[in-house]
């Protein structure tokens, strides 16, 4: 298995386990469970679905933005920038 690969099937397997674990979330919250747990169980989610974005950059820099920084459009590259910067600043907020 080659190294994108294996990413993708992090990404993939991550974000299945937080779709699993945002269904059970959904029915503990409609059974008035503790909201404490309810709460633990939640930033489980959010550690997955960080994980799951962690995986899905290295993938696409991995891929996508070494295919277009390694070409000569300096118009694509400028965009693929931008995107990276993008991102970036959605992650700090």
């Amino acid at each position: 298995m080659n190294k994108e690969t294996k990413n993708q099937s992090k990404s993939l397997s991550a974000l299945k386990k937080a779709q699993s674990l945002l269904a059970k979330i959904i029915e503990m919250k409609e059974d008035n469970r503790y909201c404490v747990d309810i709460m633990q169980q939640n930033l489980a989610v959010i550690g997955l679905l960080k994980s799951a974005n962690q995986e899905l950059l290295a993938d696409h820099l991995n891929s996508c933005f070494k295919a277009v920084m390694n070409s000569n459009n300096t118009a694509k590259q400028k965009v693929m920038i931008e995107e990276i910067l993008q991102l970036n600043k959605l992650s700090l907020k």
